[in-house]
C-alpha cells in the first residue's frame, strides 16, 4: 500500500454496480476486507453523469458510424478511426445530459439534508 498511515481513503466510484463493498470480500480474506473497508469513504458518482458514461455513448457512436462494416485489416481500421475522430472533434459534440434542476432534486432527494420544523 502506498498510504499505510492514512486515516481514511476517499474512493470516487464512477460504475455503481461493480464496485461494491462486497467486491473487497470477494477479493480478500474477510478480515482484510473489513479493515480496508472501515479505511474507505465510497462516493459514486450520478449513474447518467459521469465520464465513464461519456466514453460509452462515443464508443458506441464509434461503433455504429465507423465499425458498422467489415475492416480488410488493422491498418485500415486505424485510418478509419483517425479519420473518424478528427470529424468527431471538428465538430465539437457534446453530450446532452438533459438532466435539471428539477429533476436533480426529485432523483437526488435522498442526498439533501433533512430539516426538521417543530
Amino acid at each position: 500500500m502506498d498510504y499505510p498511515d492514512t486515516a481514511r481513503v476517499v474512493l470516487v466510484c464512477d460504475n455503481l454496480n461493480t464496485h461494491t463493498p462486497g467486491s473487497l470480500y470477494e477479493a480478500f480474506e474477510p478480515a482484510e476486507a473489513r479493515r480496508l473497508l472501515e479505511r474507505l469513504e465510497i462516493h459514486y458518482t450520478p449513474k447518467h453523469g459521469s465520464w465513464v458514461n461519456i466514453a460509452e455513448i462515443e464508443l458506441s457512436v464509434f461503433t455504429e458510424q465507423c465499425l458498422d462494416r467489415r475492416l480488410p485489416d488493422v491498418a485500415t481500421l486505424r485510418c478509419e478511426a483517425a479519420a473518424w475522430y478528427a470529424g468527431r472533434n471538428a465538430d465539437q459534440k457534446t453530450v446532452d445530459w438533459q438532466f435539471t434542476t428539477d429533476t436533480a432534486r426529485i432523483k437526488l432527494k435522498r442526498l439533501y439534508p433533512q430539516i426538521q420544523m417543530t
